[in-house]
């Protein structure tokens, strides 16, 4: 039985949780003992989420919890948890669903309080160690709540509202997204800015079939705004999490994995439709960023790099005029000036985060100023392995070699693919992540969803995985309602959460769900389900995954076909002859040159 009287995170699966235990608070793990212990104490949780990248996760951390006042009340009158959002993404979901119902927005850190039996009765965000724009010091919110809970009549248990779409057509959904398009800079709404991952896959299919000049606007400006501005790192490849403006010009430096994940994914599909070189070769330094940056010693891709280095935001990214001049000869410099919009007053803190004029590469200048900037301090990297957000990357991969012929890509990704198999599914588990080795422990909807579809992308390249994709199927199965509906997870040590219908910012574990199921099924000729559209720029994995249903071409052949030339909506899986099962019907070929000719009339 673990002491309760001190602080226990110090043999975590979790950075983030590594990097509290050396707050006063008695911080616990979330299970079943440290749940047991507040039952028979009588005293409220208080449950502190966050994860490792979080920057006022660390502010809250080096102020608030390292306060011996603060750790002194909260050690006397709580029992304490910290929880790694991305370790627990039922958790983060309940709890976050709590404070947007209290306040009508959330953010992390993410500080709810519970009862003993999991009723929240009060949740916040970030809060000072003093009174800070409006909001009160933290000891005094500890005060509140601990005169809540004993006050408190009846606290109501909190359910996650499951939030199923209406009934929409595609061309409804389309349009709303387009009435949202940012037309001066690209990307939909207003600041902050997230990359619309999904927006722009289900654009991309949408443009490929139907070639409407109102998506290819959308579309194309908001990629070129992506790679272009402030997002895109673009030295080393990759993106951040976010731009704090709505032109693109200052991000939230993080540089997370589902986002190159995705983002690999979209640029990929956007260089099938749009035939731009510029896409491909922001393809390539997404991979190059994830093969120099994010690879980790067993082959598989860490979680995230901080926004911080020693404790200054993007510190490591920033130039100065005089600085650049001085690593650059005069003629590069002025190469540099034409192709990069940089100044003496800069753009973030007197300097300047590196925003491009046009899709002009400069490769050899791009590389000389990267091996200067490796030589500074480098953020922290989490090397938390996330079984979901590697099988992203690997789909990502998959669809760039099939879209841009990168052989290399298809190898990394099986790479990925062999990884995950034999190191986070043991004895029939699948884990959510890994540590230096160590798996956590309970099983999530996410991780089956993402790997059952990451399955059906390597079945059409080996034709051998229907056995893996028949137990998968199964599995993810269990995450399944009477109802249909789908739950985040049925682990012991929690109560049962609705799973994520919308899309923050990668792609909701239900609609992952709902497309694994219709590849699988196709696959190995079971239920294949019924996909609707979902809510614009909300929803949009799910209305990709309905495109995808109402536009597959289900595709057999011989041989395997060169994917250049097949629709991205389709899934080409071995045959005795060559047919094309489409829109409720199917046509058999007498060879590979008619099935071919047929699919390219039908896409004039």
């Amino acid at each position: 039985m673990p002491d309760f009287s001190r602080n226990n995170l110090a043999k975590a699966t979790s950075p983030y949780l590594r990097q509290h235990e050396g707050n006063p608070i008695w911080w616990q793990e979330w299970n079943t003992q440290t749940l047991g212990h507040a039952k028979k104490s009588g005293k409220p949780l208080f449950v502190s989420i966050g994860y490792s990248t979080c920057h006022w996760c660390h502010v809250m951390a080096s102020e608030a919890f390292s306060d011996r006042e603060i750790a002194d009340y909260l050690n006397g009158n709580f029992v304490c948890i910290k929880v790694d959002r991305e370790q627990r993404p039922d958790i983060d979901q309940f709890a976050m669903s709590f404070l947007v119902k209290m306040q009508g927005s959330g953010g992390w850190p993410l500080n709810i309080f519970l009862t003993p039996d999991l009723k929240p009765f009060l949740a916040l965000t970030y809060a000072g160690v003093a009174p800070r724009h409006g909001m009160p010091a933290f000891i005094d919110i500890l005060k509140s709540a601990k005169q809540a809970f004993s006050q408190e009549g009846k606290i109501p248990a909190h359910t996650v509202a499951r939030n199923e779409p209406r009934a929409r057509e595609e061309a409804e959904v389309i349009g709303e997204i387009l009435s949202s398009f940012d037309v001066d800079n690209g990307g939909f709404g207003g600041a902050p800015k997230f990359p619309p991952h999904c927006t722009l896959l289900l654009l991309a299919s949408e443009y490929e079939a139907t070639k409407d000049h109102g998506v290819k606007a959308a579309f194309a400006k908001t990629l070129d705004s992506v790679s272009l501005r402030g997002m895109h790192d673009h030295l080393q490849g990759g993106f951040y999490r976010y731009c704090t403006d709505a032109e693109w010009t200052i991000p939230h430096f993080e540089k997370m994995l589902y986002d190159q994940a995705m983002l690999l994914w979209a640029y990929s599909a956007a260089y099938k439709a749009l035939s731009e070189e510029n896409h491909k070769i922001v393809c390539e330094k997404i991979i190059k960023c994830l093969e120099e940056t994010f690879r980790g010693e067993s082959g598989l891709y860490f979680s995230a790099h901080d926004a911080d280095t020693e404790h200054e935001e993007g510190s490591t990214y920033i130039w100065a005029v005089p600085e650049l001049r001085q690593i650059l000869t005069q003629k590069e410099f002025g190469e540099f000036e034409a192709v990069y919009d940089v100044t003496e007053h800069g753009n973030f803190e007197g300097k300047n985060h590196l925003v491009k004029k046009g899709n002009v590469f400069l490769p050899k200048i791009e590389e000389k100023l990267l091996a200067a900037r490796s030589k500074r301090a480098q953020p922290f990297v989490d090397r938390k392995i996330v079984t979901e957000w590697n099988c992203l990357a690997g789909i990502g991969l998959v669809t760039n070699y099939r879209f841009t012929a990168n052989q290399e890509a298809l190898k990394i990704a099986t790479r990925i693919y062999n990884g995950i198999l034999s190191k986070h599914y043991k004895k029939g588990a699948l884990a959510h992540s890994s540590l230096n080795g160590a798996l956590q422990k309970g099983e999530f909807l996410s991780d089956h969803a993402t790997l059952l579809l990451f399955a059906t992308y390597m079945h059409e390249e080996t034709r051998s995985e229907e056995k893996i994709v028949s137990q998968l199927l199964e599995k993810m199965l269990k995450f399944r309602k009477p109802d249909g509906t789908w739950i985040e997870s049925n682990n012991s040590d929690f109560l049962e959460v609705a799973a994520q219908s919308f899309d923050h910012p990668g792609p909701s574990s239900s609609a992952v769900a709902e497309l694994a199921l219709l590849r699988a099924g196709t696959i190995l000729g079971k239920e294949r389900g019924v996909i609707g559209f979902g809510n614009p720029l909300g929803q949009d994995f799910k209305s990709f995954a309905a495109f995808f249903s109402e536009n597959m071409h289900e595709i057999k052949s011989k041989e395997k076909i060169e994917w250049e030339k097949l629709p991205m909506s389709c899934i080409q899986l071995p045959g005795k002859g060559y047919s094309d099962c489409f829109d409720g019907s199917c046509r058999k070929f007498a060879g590979k040159k008619e099935l071919l000719e047929a699919l390219e009339k039908a896409q004039k």
